[in-house]
C-alpha cells in the first residue's frame, strides 16, 4: 500500500483523526479575534513547555541536522544548536513579552515607534512565517518520500499535510495549537529517538560506528576540516556569531510572542520557553547520532542528503515490526503540524490586528476580524507552499530563515533598551540590514543574475572572511548586516526628533510592572485599572537607557540555564567519545 504495511496506515489514520477532533474541539474556546490569536492565557507550565517544544521543533530540522551531519560530521549539530548559547536568555526575555499585555509582537513596534514601523514588522513577520512553513513542508515531504521508497509524490505529501493543520488551526487558532501540541510534542520525541537505537545496533554501537567511520574529524564538535553548507569552517567563532545573530532575531520571530505570552503568568512563560527549548536540544543530539550512523550504513553510496533521515527509517524500521513506519510518519506529521499551526496563527494575527483592523476596515464587529484572521491563515500557508517548491534544499532554507529573522531584531532591541531610538532609526536599522544582506549576497530575477558579491568583490576581502570556494563566509555576512543595521539605527536616531515622553512612559511602565495574579486582559501596553507601575530600576543610571536590573528569580534562572547548557555540551562530548 504505497510502500507501507496496512498497520502503518492504520497508525497514521488514528493519529490524524484524533488531532483533527481535538483541534476542532478547541474551536469552542475561541470567543473573540484576540483569543484566536493569543488564546485565553490560562495555560500552565506543562502545556507551555510542550507548546514551545512542539512549535520550536519540526521535522525539517531533523532532516537538516542529519543531512549536515552526514556530510560534515558531528558539527552538523550547530545547524540547530546555534540557539544553544541563547537558551538562558529566554528566561529573561519571556517576562518582557508577557508584560506587554499585547496580542502580537507588532503591537510593541506600534507602541514604541508608531504605525509605520508596526506595518513594516507585520510584513517582515508574515514573510518569515511563510519561509518557515515552506522549509518545514519541503523537509517533511523529502522525509516521507524517502521513508516510502518514493511511492508517495512530494507534492501530494505537502498538500495533504497542509490540509490537516489548516483545518484545525483555522478552526481553533492558538488554543488549538497549544492543546494539540501536547500530544504532538510527545510524538516529536518519538520521531527523534525511534530510529536511533536500531541504527546504533546496526553499526555495532559507538565502538562499531568509530570503526566504520574512520575520519576522527567526523566526531569533533569543532574541527578545522568540517565545513558549513556554504563551505566555511565550523569553528567556535563561526558558532558564536550565528548564535548572536539568533539572539538578535529570536525576539523578532512572530510566533515566539505566543510561546512566551500565552501562559497564566510570567513564570509559565519563563519555564515554558526555556525548558521546552532545552528538550529540543536533547532531541538534536539524537538527530546527529542518526546522521553519523547513516555515514557508516551508506558508505560508498550516493545518497540525497535531504533523504538521509527518512531513508534510515525506510531501511531499518520495517524489519523491526509492522506499524513502526506508520508511527514514524505520524510523529513526523506531528512535528510539522505543531509548528505550522502556530506560524499560521501568528501570521494571521499580524495581518488582522496590525494591518487590516487599523488601516483597511476599522470599527467592524469582532466576528468580522475573526473571519478575516482565518482567511489570512490560509493565504500565508499558500505562500509557504509556493516557497517550498522553489527551495533547492533544506540547509539553504535554514540559512535564509536565520537572516530574515534578524532583519528587525536590531530595531526591537534598540527600542526596548534605548529611549533615544526613533521611528526613522528603526526604519534605517531594518532597511540598512536588509540592504547589506542583499549587497553581500546574490540577486537574481527570473533566472537573470543582477548582482553577485562573491563574483565581483569577495576576492578583495581578507582570506579569513572567505569560504573555501572564495565567497564571503556566512558568519561574516551576518556581522556586516548586523553592524550596518546598528550603526544606521544609532546615527539616524540621533539625527531625528526623539519619540515623545508621553508615548514612551506608559510603555516602559508596563514593561517593568509584573503580571498580577488573575490579572484581567487589557489593551496592549495598558495596566489594569488600579495597578500602580513598578518603580524604575535600571543597570545604567541614565534617562535614555532602560536596561532593567534583573530580579533574584531572573538571575537564578539565568544561571540555571547556563548550567543546563554546560551539561548538554558535556553529555554530547561524552557520547561522541564512547568507543574511542
Amino acid at each position: 500500500m504505497l510502500g507501507m504495511h496496512w498497520a502503518d496506515w492504520l497508525v497514521i489514520i488514528i493519529y490524524l483523526v484524533a488531532i483533527v477532533v481535538i483541534g476542532t474541539w478547541a474551536m469552542r474556546r475561541v470567543k473573540s479575534a484576540s483569543s484566536f490569536f493569543i488564546s485565553d492565557r490560562k495555560f500552565g507550565k506543562v502545556m507551555m513547555m510542550f507548546f514551545t517544544f512542539g512549535t520550536g521543533t519540526h521535522s525539517d530540522q531533523a532532516v537538516g541536522v542529519a543531512a549536515k551531519t552526514h556530510s560534515a560530521g558531528a558539527s552538523g549539530i550547530w545547524y540547530q544548536w546555534l540557539w544553544l548559547f541563547v537558551t538562558p536568555f529566554f528566561w529573561l526575555i519571556a517576562p518582557i513579552f508577557r508584560r506587554m499585555r499585547a496580542v502580537t509582537t507588532a503591537d510593541f513596534f506600534q507602541a514604541r515607534f508608531g504605525r509605520s514601523v508596526c506595518v513594516l514588522f507585520a510584513l517582515f513577520g508574515m514573510i518569515q512565517m511563510s519561509v518557515n512553513i515552506g522549509n518545514i513542508l519541503r523537509g517533511s515531504s523529502a522525509m516521507v518520500t524517502a521513508v516510502t521508497g518514493g511511492a508517495l509524490d512530494p507534492e501530494i505529501v505537502i498538500m495533504a499535510m497542509t490540509v490537516i493543520f489548516v483545518a484545525y488551526g483555522v478552526a481553533g487558532g492558538l488554543t488549538a495549537a497549544i492543546v494539540t501540541d501536547f500530544i504532538q510534542g510527545l510524538l516529536t520525541i518519538v520521531l527523534s529517538f525511534l530510529i536511533l537505537p536500531f541504527a546504533l545496533h546496526a553499526v555495532g554501537g559507538m565502538a562499531g560506528l568509530r570503526e566504520q567511520v574512520a575520519d576522527p574529524a567526523m566526531f569533533q564538535v569543532f574541527a578545522e576540516g568540517q565545513t558549513s553548507a556554504s563551505g566555511e569552517q565550523i569553528t567556535l567563532f563561526y558558532v558564536l556569531v550565528i548564535s548572536f545573530n539568533a539572539l538578535v532575531g529570536w525576539v523578532a520571530q512572530p510566533h515566539n510572542f505566543g510561546m512566551a505570552a500565552a501562559g497564566r503568568t510570567e513564570m509559565e512563560g519563563r519555564v515554558g520557553v526555556m525548558c521546552g527549548i532545552l528538550f529540543k536540544r536533547v532531541c538534536t543530539i539524537a538527530w546527529v547520532l542518526t546522521g553519523l550512523c547513516a555515514v557508516a550504513l551508506y558508505a560508498g553510496q550516493e545518497v540525497d542528503i535531504d533523504h538521509v533521515y527518512g531513508l534510515m527509517a525506510h531501511d531499518i524500521l520495517p524489519a523491526v515490526g509492522p506499524g513502526l513506519v506508520g508511527l514514524f510518519i505520524a510523529s513526523m506529521l506531528a512535528a510539522v503540524m505543531s509548528s505550522c499551526d502556530a506560524f499560521m496563527v501568528a501570521s494571521a494575527g499580524l495581518f488582522t490586528e496590525n494591518i487590516y483592523r487599523p488601516l483597511i476596515a476599522p470599527g467592524r464587529e469582532d466576528r468580522h476580524y475573526l473571519r478575516i484572521g482565518r482567511i489570512a491563515s490560509a493565504v500565508v500557508v499558500l505562500f509557504g507552499i509556493i516557497y517550498s517548491f522553489w527551495l533547492e534544499n533544506i540547509v539553504q532554507g535554514l540559512e535564509i530563515f536565520w537572516k530574515i529573522a534578524a532583519m528587525m531584531g536590531v530595531a526591537f532591541w534598540a527600542g526596548l533598551f534605548w529611549r533615544r531610538a526613533t521611528s526613522a532609526g528603526a526604519w534605517a536599522a531594518t532597511l540598512g540590514s536588509f540592504g547589506a544582506w542583499m549587497f553581500t549576497g546574490k540577486i537574481s530575477l527570473f533566472g537573470h543574475e543582477l548582482w553577485n558579491f562573491d563574483a565581483r568583490l569577495a576576492h578583495r576581502l581578507p582570506e579569513f572572511m572567505l569560504r573555501s570556494d572564495g565567497g564571503l563566509a556566512l558568519h561574516w555576512q551576518m556581522i556586516i548586516y548586523l553592524v550596518v543595521g546598528l550603526i544606521a539605527c544609532v546615527v539616524v536616531s540621533l539625527l531625528t526628533r526623539r519619540q515623545p515622553a508621553e508615548q514612551l512612559d506608559p510603555l516602559y511602565e508596563c514593561l517593568r510592572t509584573p503580571i498580577g495574579p488573575d490579572e484581567p486582559e487589557t489593551e496592549p501596553f495598558q495596566l489594569p485599572p488600579g495597578t500602580q507601575p513598578a518603580p524604575r530600576s535600571v543597570l545604567i543610571q541614565h534617562p535614555d537607557f532602560e536596561i532593567p536590573r534583573p530580579s533574584f528569580v531572573g538571575v537564578i534562572g539565568f544561571l540555571a540555564g547556563w548550567l543546563a547548557v554546560a551539561a548538554l555540551l558535556g553529555v554530547f562530548y561524552w557520547i561522541l567519545g564512547l568507543g574511542a
